[in-house]
């Protein structure tokens, strides 16, 4: 079932650029290995060949490479594959480390310039702190957040380091769950503060509704409109969401390839059709192995460089 009437409000937030595809991508591996240029380089690669569609975005969480304490290695790796970017800055560590990020953030731009600035999408400021600040984050023990009101200043903040640069008038905003945003007494200075509102929702874990395979793009919609009925003018791009390929069944969400495969030709495909920037989660589970049992999301299985072969169809209706 196609979703065109829901799909109707959701555009309204769509962004006036043609729409971003695009996958996540974490710093590590998922033993603590750091990644270097030429991992990132593969698997920007892999993301463009994939058979049956092409993803040319990524979105990072960090501009800082941990074994060097240098700027992340897959700023000259999207240069050289051409890889747009959404670039992330952490900041649920404290203002010492959001200042190091601001740091390497303008080093960046000063160490390789306009080959970089162009092919920036727009920075985060943050993936989901506020979340974590929320009862719900509390009672997930999901870590430490950020109160809305100091993620203003670290907006403000990078502003202010970027005016005058080639990055200055780039889109400033942050990332955060859906429930985040839609929480207008506590999140509306954020929302006025920020030129893109990012959204990660995921139907599988909404364990509370009908979550079925059955309902997962109707539901994401509902999620996305929620946000879009309160985005003060604000362009609303996806920043995560997806459907894992193995995993524990959430109250009616099932993990398997088959539902991955459904709920991206349900949505993903509407999203990029819409005109809606979107990176999904993921192009691949970092190596090594993810045990059995444990959630995965990746579209590739396994494979230094990620394999271009998916684990489902990728392709979209014409």
């Amino acid at each position: 079932m196609r979703l065109a009437p829901i799909l109707a409000l959701a555009t309204q937030a769509a962004s006036t650029l043609a729409a971003v595809k695009g996958f996540n991508y974490g710093a590590t591996f998922s033993d603590g290995t750091i990644k270097k240029q030429g991992n990132f380089e593969d698997e920007f690669n892999s993301a463009k060949n994939l058979v049956g569609n092409s993803f040319t975005s990524a979105r990072l969480y960090t501009m800082i490479q941990g074994d060097t304490n240098g700027v992340i290695e897959a700023i000259p790796a999207a240069i050289n594959t051409q890889t747009s970017l959404l670039l992330g800055l952490w900041t649920s560590a404290g203002a010492d480390t959001v200042n190091n990020e601001v740091q390497h953030l303008v080093d960046a731009v000063n160490q390789y310039g306009t080959a970089f600035t162009d092919l920036v999408i727009g920075i985060s400021v943050g993936s989901e702190d506020v979340y974590r600040t929320t009862e719900l984050g509390i009672a997930s023990n999901v870590g430490p957040g950020v109160l809305p009101s100091t993620l203003v200043d670290y907006i403000g903040q990078v502003r202010s380091a970027i005016s005058g640069t080639a990055l200055d008038g780039k889109p400033v905003g942050h990332v955060d769950t859906y429930n985040t945003w839609t929480n207008t007494t506590y999140t509306a200075g954020l929302t006025a503060a920020v030129d893109f509102i990012g959204v990660d929702a995921y139907p599988y874990y909404e364990s509370t509704k009908a979550n079925s395979i059955d309902n997962a793009a109707r539901i994401f919609w509902e999620d996305f409109n929620e946000v879009v009925a309160v985005d003060q003018g604000k362009p609303v791009w996806v920043t995560e969401t997806g459907w894992p390929v193995q995993g524990p069944t959430m109250n009616q969400a099932v993990a398997n390839v088959a539902n991955a495969e459904r709920y991206f030709q349900e949505l993903g495909c509407d999203l990029w059709t819409g005109g809606i920037n979107t990176w999904w989660f993921t192009l691949q589970d970092d190596q090594p192995v993810v045990p059995a049992g444990n959630v995965v999301f990746g579209v590739t299985g396994q494979g230094l460089p990620p394999p271009t072969t998916p684990r489902y169809d990728l392709s979209c209706p014409a």
